[in-house]
């Protein structure tokens, strides 16, 4: 199965890419029928495991979504256990050196481009014929997170290790590492800055850059920046706050 996020990096256009903190598979199959381009897994900060991301990937199957996932770190036995789940990207979280970059292409990617052990359980499903290991090193999106102060200093060399195809900026840690309030939508000049810098690097190797983002109106401006994808709040948080204006509302009367 093709990788629609990479198909519409390579024509040029910005994914909208859905986030999954909610460990229930039925939760993931709504959310997928929402028309994003891609739905992540958030295996670091959420609440799910490995069992609700398989879940999540059931319940996202029967619709036009890929599936990706954010591991809890850079450590090839879970980043190995998601790809075989079925995984099409990797979002992978603190990369601050390139050492760090290789290594989560490795564990990533087959021989010879790298060391994941042959097994997808699940994933070889996607693949007609058992073509799933002919085409997993090349569909297979692998993103690092920037988002410290040391990954800004180090962005040239982690950009230039082979197999890199995306970034994915952490703009609360980002902040963080800089003393500054951990926060998204951030409009802060100096963070702004770096944000610009991020995707000069990026444009000069054919790199996509993504951005969380807390909101609509700030994805579509990091859009016309140059980011290619956008990921708003989470589900849980657009549901929080829908049911919160929703009560509002009523309690007004």
């Amino acid at each position: 199965m093709p990788n629609k996020v990479k198909q519409m990096w390579k024509a040029g256009q910005a994914v909208a890419n859905g986030w999954l903190a909610i460990p229930n598979a039925f939760s993931a199959e709504m959310f997928a029928q929402s028309g994003w381009d891609s739905l992540t897994v958030d295996m670091q900060h959420g609440v799910q495991d490995y069992l609700s991301c398989v879940a999540c990937f059931q319940g996202m199957q029967p619709h036009p979504v890929t599936p990706m996932v954010r591991v809890p770190w850079n450590e090839p036995g879970i980043i190995g256990k998601v790809l075989d789940a079925g995984a099409y990207g990797v979002i992978c979280p603190m990369v601050n050196t390139p050492e760090e970059a290789r290594a989560l292409v490795q564990y990533c990617k087959y021989p010879p481009h790298g060391t994941r052990s042959n097994g997808p359980i699940r994933a070889g499903l996607y693949g007609e014929g058992g073509s799933y290991q002919k085409t997993a090193n090349d569909e297979i999106l692998v993103i690092p997170m920037i988002e410290t102060k040391q990954a800004i200093e180090n962005i040239g060399a982690i950009l230039d290790v082979p197999g890199i195809d995306g970034i994915y900026v952490g703009p609360s840690d980002l902040s963080f590492s800089y003393g500054m309030e951990p926060k998204l939508d951030v409009e802060d000049p100096f963070i702004l800055g770096i944000y610009e810098k991020l995707l000069a690097e990026c444009g000069k190797r054919g790199i996509a850059a993504g951005l969380h983002c807390g909101s609509p109106a700030y994805a579509k401006r990091m859009i016309k920046m140059g980011y290619k994808l956008v990921t708003i709040a989470n589900e849980v948080a657009i549901m929080v706050n829908a049911a919160k204006a929703i009560v509002k509302d009523i309690k007004s009367a």
